[in-house]
């Protein structure tokens, strides 16, 4: 093996993964790339990054493992809400940045395209997609 090829090899040695902030810039830039159209079935969203979920949330949604949930979508989708009900806190997606970077680890993705991913799927189900139409969604994204 030449020089250049090892050296190459370990270029990662001075990888480190993104912090809570950095993440929260790729997941914010993520979004910003998603099809406006898409977007506009998200007023006002508000993107969280923590590392894991809290016990409250994993023991409600009946998850044990904390690296079984990767994003999580909270609020009001568009189909559901009413000019007529009271003031509503703004829809949140909450990502969970050490499932993703160990599901990213595992697979054969940018970490971009994981997150991207997360991204659409938490706001897609939410609003009754399909696996089809969300794929079509991150396919555009790129």
């Amino acid at each position: 093996m030449s020089d250049d090829a090892k050296s190459d090899r370990l270029d990662w040695r001075g990888a480190k993964a993104p912090t809570l902030d950095e993440f929260e810039v790729m997941a914010n830039e993520a979004y910003r790339r998603l099809p406006e159209d898409f977007r506009r079935l998200c007023t006002d969203l508000v993107i969280r990054v923590e590392d894991f979920a809290t016990d409250e949330v994993l023991n409600h949604l009946g998850i044990r493992d904390e690296y079984d949930l990767l994003g999580l979508f909270q609020g009001i989708g568009l189909p559901f809400r009413s000019v007529t009900a009271p003031f509503e806190m703004p829809n949140m997606i909450w990502l969970y940045r050490r499932p993703i970077l160990d599901y990213w680890a595992e697979h054969d993705e940018t970490l971009d395209a994981v997150i991207a991913h997360v991204l659409v799927h938490e706001i897609g189900h939410h609003f009754g997609l399909s696996d089809a139409d969300m794929e079509a969604i991150e396919n555009a994204a790129e």
